[in-house]
């Protein structure tokens, strides 16, 4: 029963991680339902022969971890018609893959805000939708896309987060109130969400996924792969190191308009290939 208390207190630790992967809303419920799941097993452990369903040594078996890409490789995630802030030609493209039921991805937007005012023209930050929990974040995600089209989004990422995310308002309802207080052409904001918005957010996904993101936050630094809500010191390592190579390439005669086509696009890897363990 030791060993199940310790389990209930790991899954408890793992939904407080620094990504989102699944519904993070009731984690207390969660965690309490998970207990009375996990009791109900033991019941049936206890009757198992002893040592069966053991790993080596009689201990559980591991969980294996999802394989992740490796930070050093560069990814060729494409950013053509996504939202993004900061100047087109910035030496630096982050781009953040997330959705907006996710607590991670609001918890890190003071530090994307901190990376703004610390490099200035030199960042660019791209935001691609990667829904993890369809049934409450789709509705946030077509609105943002539809005002994107409009050319506000900063004003509706802006209102999802202030007025949806932090009432749990995510239906379309509540979308639809924030798209007419942002300022929007309602006709053509409806017509988008129903429409093209719906494609854009999928290929929105598989382009992150082809790239290894399955989780939420997730960012591409350069094409620089990295996960979960890092404090500033870890996005600033990345970026550092990849703004003096952008740096030198420019001096030695990229254009600045074309670094993420040259460097990033055209030479980065196309797809997240799991390494197989031997």
């Amino acid at each position: 029963m030791k060993n199940l208390t310790l389990l209930i207190s790991a899954v408890a630790l793992s939904l407080g991680a620094a990504a989102c992967q699944q519904d993070n809303k009731n984690v207390e419920r969660k965690v309490d339902d998970l207990a009375k799941a996990v009791a109900a097993l033991s019941e049936k452990i206890d009757k198992l022969p002893a040592g069966a369903g053991a790993g080596r040594g009689g201990q559980p078996p591991a969980r294996q971890r999802r394989p992740e890409p490796d930070p050093k490789d560069v990814y060729a995630v494409p950013v053509d018609g996504a939202a993004a802030v900061g100047p087109a030609d910035a030496l630096i493209t982050v781009i953040k893959g997330y959705e907006y039921a996710c607590p991670y991805c609001e918890k890190v937007n003071p530090t994307i805000e901190q990376l703004h005012k610390d490099y200035g023209k030199n960042l660019r930050v791209v935001y691609k939708h990667f829904v993890v929990h369809p049934q409450v974040a789709t509705d946030p995600a077509l609105a943002v896309c539809a005002a994107t089209k409009q050319g506000k989004f900063q004003q509706m990422d802006k209102l999802v987060w202030e007025k949806a995310y932090a009432t749990r308002k995510f239906d379309r309802a509540n979308m639809d109130a924030l798209a007419k207080e942002a300022g929007l052409d309602l006709a053509k904001y409806k017509a988008d969400m129903d429409g093209d918005c719906k494609s854009i957010i999928q290929k929105d996904q598989a382009d992150l996924q082809a790239a290894g993101q399955g989780a939420t936050p997730t960012f591409f630094i350069n094409g620089r792969y990295m996960s979960g809500a890092q404090p500033l010191p870890q996005f600033k390592a990345i970026i550092d190191e990849e703004l003096k190579k952008a740096q030198e390439r420019v001096a030695a005669g990229t254009k600045p308009a074309d670094y993420y086509k040259t460097w990033v696009i055209e030479k980065g890897l196309k797809k997240f290939t799991p390494k197989v363990e031997k």
